[in-house]
C-alpha cells in the first residue's frame, strides 16, 4: 500500500443484506424456480424464527457461527419440544440461508453446515395411517347422495384421494387443461414435489368425475381449459379455485360424520388417505413400481414403507407359535 494511502473500507455484511440474498435464491433457485406458494410461504417463516432467536440471542445472524446453531438446535428440542422431523425442516432452512449467502461470496463459510437434527427415535411405518377397505366405502357413503355441486364434488376428491394417492396440493392445482383423455381412459396430470405425472382413474371415478363436471354445466358454467377443477362451492368463493385447506376441510367433516376421524392409536387426515390409496393397492397384489408410479415416489423406498406396514401384521412370526392365552 502507498504511503498516505487509507486502505480499503469493508463494507460490514448486515441482516438485510443476507435476507435480500435469500430473497433472490427463493425467486430463482427452489423447485427450480416453480416452486409454489405455500412453499415459498414455509421458508420465510421457518427462517423468521431463527432471525427472531438471533435478536433474543443478541446475535448477528452474519457472524453466527457453528456453535451459535447448535444453541439454536437445542432451543427447539428443549424450549419448543419440536419432533426431529421439525427441527429438521428448521434445520434446513437456516443451511440454504447460509448457502445462499456463502455462493454470493457475503459469507466465508456456512455456518450450519454439519448441524444435524436430532434423530428419530420412531419407527418410519409408525406415521403410516390409513383406512381399510371397509372404512373407505364407510367414508363415501357419509357423502349424501343429492344430486347437488357440492355433494358430486366431495365424492370425486375423497374418491380420487383415497384410491388414486393425490396429495391435496395435487388436486388444488389442478385444472380442466389438465384432464388427459387416451381411448375410453381418463386421467388427471398432476403437479407434485419435484415432477409432473399423470394419474389413471378408474372407470367408475372417472365417472364420479365427469358428473360433477356436467353439473357444473347445468348450472350455467363455461367449462374452459384454464378453469381450476376443483372448485368451492358457497356465496363467499363460489366459483374459485378450492384451496388446499378447504380440502382438508372437506375430508375431515366426513371423516367426523363417519366416526373416522379419530379412535384409540389412530388419527386419520387428508394425507392419510394417501396412505391408504399406497396400503390397500399393495395388499391388494399391486407391484411395488405401480404403486410408486401411481404416487409418484422419486425413491422406491417410500413406496417399501407402505408394504412394511401391511407385512408387520400378516406375516408377524408370534402367529406361527398359536399358544392358547
Amino acid at each position: 500500500m502507498l504511503a498516505g494511502t487509507k486502505p480499503p473500507q469493508i463494507t460490514p455484511v448486515t441482516t438485510d443484506n443476507l435476507l435480500a440474498v435469500f430473497a433472490e435464491f427463493l425467486d430463482i433457485d427452489v423447485s427450480a424456480g416453480d416452486a409454489a406458494s405455500d412453499t415459498l410461504q414455509t421458508y420465510r417463516r421457518q427462517l423468521q424464527q431463527f432471525i427472531d432467536w438471533c435478536d433474543r440471542a443478541k446475535l448477528n445472524p452474519a457472524e453466527v457461527n457453528k456453535d451459535d446453531l447448535k444453541k439454536y438446535r437445542r432451543w427447539m428440542i428443549e424450549k419448543k419440544k419440536y419432533k426431529p422431523a421439525t427441527i429438521a425442516l428448521k434445520l434446513s432452512v437456516v443451511r440454504r440461508f447460509y448457502q445462499a449467502a456463502l455462493e454470493k461470496s457475503l459469507i466465508p463459510f456456512n455456518p450450519a453446515a454439519g448441524v444435524k437434527p436430532p434423530r428419530e427415535k420412531r419407527d418410519p411405518a409408525e406415521k403410516i395411517t390409513y383406512l381399510e377397505k371397509e372404512e373407505v366405502e364407510q367414508l363415501l357413503q357419509a357423502i349424501p347422495d343429492n344430486n347437488t355441486l357440492k355433494a358430486a364434488r366431495d365424492r370425486a376428491i375423497i374418491a380420487i384421494m383415497a384410491l388414486e394417492g393425490t396429495r391435496t396440493i395435487e388436486l388444488h392445482r389442478a385444472d380442466l387443461k389438465d384432464l388427459v383423455r387416451q381411448g375410453n381412459n381418463l386421467g388427471i396430470r398432476v403437479e407434485g414435489k419435484r415432477s409432473i405425472r399423470v394419474v389413471p382413474l378408474t372407470p367408475k371415478i372417472a365417472q364420479t368425475l365427469v358428473y360433477y363436471l356436467r353439473i357444473r354445466e347445468i348450472e350455467g358454467e363455461i367449462l374452459k381449459p384454464s378453469k381450476p377443477l376443483f372448485i368451492a362451492v358457497g356465496n363467499r368463493a363460489g366459483g374459485k379455485r378450492i384451496s388446499r385447506r378447504g380440502i382438508r376441510l372437506i375430508v375431515d367433516r366426513y371423516l367426523n360424520q363417519s366416526s373416522l376421524k379419530y379412535s384409540p392409536g389412530r388419527t386419520i387426515s387428508a394425507h392419510s388417505l394417501r396412505h391408504t390409496a399406497g396400503t390397500l393397492a399393495l395388499r391388494n397384489g399391486a407391484e411395488l413400481r405401480q404403486v410408486q408410479d401411481l404416487l409418484g415416489h422419486a425413491d422406491p423406498r417410500t413406496t417399501c414403507i407402505y408394504a412394511h406396514v401391511g407385512d408387520r401384521w400378516e406375516n408377524n412370526p408370534a402367529l406361527k407359535l398359536d399358544i392358547e392365552i
